[in-house]
């Protein structure tokens, strides 16, 4: 048999195949590029803010921050609870990542430094710094948001907002378990669950004694306590005149540490850079801060702006979702032609751009209220204690199915790790459950306009603000007031709680698009939102939607 030889091809070495029709990768650009974003920035009196909002979207934007934020993920926190000798140390120990994540967002101002900041709109320039920073990783805003709201807080003490405030509301970071008043800046959390009870803090357990000397002993054991290795503490305890708020401090002021031991760390779905975990108070001591037996009312101002930051965190969560959307159809073909410019993408695609945009207006809204209510604006603060729980209940709520939706436009590649959307997806159910699920902001929504009527007329100048642009949103809101104004029994007004709270989300966000976005999208908005023109699934704007117009909204 005649050997037949075969004739070697050129190609290059080891080279078996051509990868094409992938989109490239998306780095290098700016996430503050953002239309929606920098209009309502403007609109709630931040505009001072833009050049550095911008600064802050190109280094989010970066390959390094993108790098960080996958590594910071692929490896999590890890406990030390001894060290090599046996003694017990409690520590936490995260990836470099972490700590230049962390960096970034303290010395930005992200933290507890408005509160320092005499500028109108101080805070409306976190919450947009705060939304574009944390759309690259998410996790590590949950140290950053619990020290912004432990501020308001603390001050219920003032002796003790005295020494820390100046602190927390510092530009430093500063890692590390040493004597708080040693350190440059200082990061707060909050214990306030505990395993018996959960959201029901009036069952908690654990103790706080007096010692006779301004300081109390605490003993006993919180069920999700998130950054351990932050410095100060907000911790729930009953005290002999009843649920009391403390102030815990990992290591006290002569260098010594406080009892914070952590049992161990929550394996949780996402939020896998951020440390959740489990410590007990045995012989700990605490401060009180408000009154005692008051507890639930002086945390509950921590509370308000750990949910406004849910909310700002879900708004961003939904953005950072559909721009990796967007920007995969805008580069890949199917039959020969971009998906983005294929109808039935174009229709989803552009629905999510609706969903965002109102969830952003909303969010920034509320950043707005919150400042203008901490330089005495009554109105603005009846209006943000019922806007934040109705805006809490809704946004964080649609986070979860835009994701899941954002993910799908890329196909396999969406489900694979490599693309981030698994990780956006996993985060995406976080801020429905953190700081009281879907069911407790629904009942908060009833409690409040039962008990502070002045929150629903706050509530109903907001949206009456667009009365008469838009039918639809004219006739919702005149049914909605119906219900609103009809005493109901107590259980049957909680049983529809979920369905009216949406109902006040929905008429709240088509008030603020038809005032202030393009016709295109608050038509959109009203059409499927309010006039029933729409499905139940993204996608399903009705014929005729100006799907060029919203296009032009949605980011690159």
């Amino acid at each position: 048999m005649t050997a037949i030889a075969a004739t070697p091809r050129s190609a290059p070495a080891g080279r078996t195949h051509e990868v094409t029709n992938q989109p490239p990768p998306r780095v290098g650009h700016d996430a503050a590029d953002d239309p929606v974003l920098l209009e309502g920035l403007a609109r709630e009196g931040a505009a001072w803010y833009t050049e550095d909002l911008h600064r802050i979207g190109r280094l989010t934007g970066s390959e390094q921050v993108q790098r960080w934020a996958r590594e910071a993920n692929a490896h999590g926190p890890v406990l030390r609870t001894h060290d090599r000798y046996g003694n017990r140390v409690d520590e936490v120990d995260f990836h470099p990542a972490y700590h230049s994540l962390m960096e970034v967002a303290v010395g930005e101002g992200l933290g507890g430094t408005p509160w320092a900041d005499p500028r109108p709109g101080a805070h409306v320039a976190r919450a947009a710094g705060f939304m574009v920073w944390s759309s690259a990783e998410a996790g590590h805003g949950c140290p950053v948001s619990m020290t912004y709201a432990a501020v308001p807080a603390l001050r219920s003490a003032p002796e003790l907002a005295a020494v820390y405030e100046p602190l927390l509301t510092s530009r430093s970071y500063d890692p590390g378990l040493r004597a708080p008043t040693g350190k440059r800046g200082l990061l707060a959390g909050m214990g306030m669950t505990e395993k018996q009870g959960g959201t029901d803090v009036r069952s908690n357990t654990t103790a706080a004694v007096p010692e006779g000397d301004g300081t109390w002993r605490l003993r006993g054991h919180k069920w999700f306590t998130s950054a351990p290795m932050n410095d100060l503490f907000l911790v729930l305890a009953q005290a002999p005149g009843g649920l009391s708020c403390f102030l815990v401090p990992r290591v006290l002021p002569d260098g010594t540490r406080n009892t914070f031991r952590i049992q161990r760390l929550k394996d949780k779905l996402g939020n896998r850079s951020n440390a959740s975990s489990e410590p007990e108070f045995d012989d700990t001591v605490g401060w009180l801060v408000g009154e005692e037996g008051r507890g639930v009312r002086t945390i509950i101002e921590m509370v308000t702006m750990t949910r406004l930051d849910c909310v700002l965190g879900s708004a961003s969560g939904t953005r950072a979702a559909l721009a990796e959307a967007a920007h995969h159809v805008r580069h890949r073909r199917v039959s020969g032609a971009l998906l983005a410019d294929q109808p039935l993408m174009r229709n989803v695609i552009a629905d999510l751009g609706v969903e965002s945009e109102a969830a952003t207006a909303l969010a920034l809204r509320l950043a707005g209220a919150a400042d203008r209510a901490q330089r005495g604006d009554a109105g603005e603060r009846a209006f943000l204690r019922l806007a934040t729980a109705v805006a809490k209940y809704w946004v964080c709520k649609r986070q979860p199915a835009a994701v899941a939706e954002a993910l799908e436009c890329l196909g396999g590649n969406g489900y694979d790790e490599a693309s981030g959307m698994p990780r956006l997806y996993r985060d995406a159910p976080l801020n429905g459950i953190w700081e009281g699920s879907g069911n407790v902001n629904a009942l908060d929504v009833l409690r409040a306009l039962t008990r502070e009527p002045g929150c629903l007329d706050a509530f109903r100048a907001e949206v009456d603000a667009a009365a008469g642009a838009d039918t639809r949103l004219d006739t919702a809101w005149r049914s909605l007031l119906g219900e609103l104004g009809t005493p109901s029994d107590p259980g049957e007004a909680a049983l529809g709680a979920r369905r009216l709270v949406e109902r006040m989300a929905l008429v709240l966000q088509g008030s603020l698009l038809v005032r202030h976005a393009p016709a295109a999208v608050a038509d959109a908005f009203c059409a499927t939102r309010l006039g029933g023109e729409g499905g139940a699934a993204f996608g399903t704007l009705p014929r005729g939607a100006d799907l060029a117009g919203i296009w032009e909204r949605v980011p690159r």
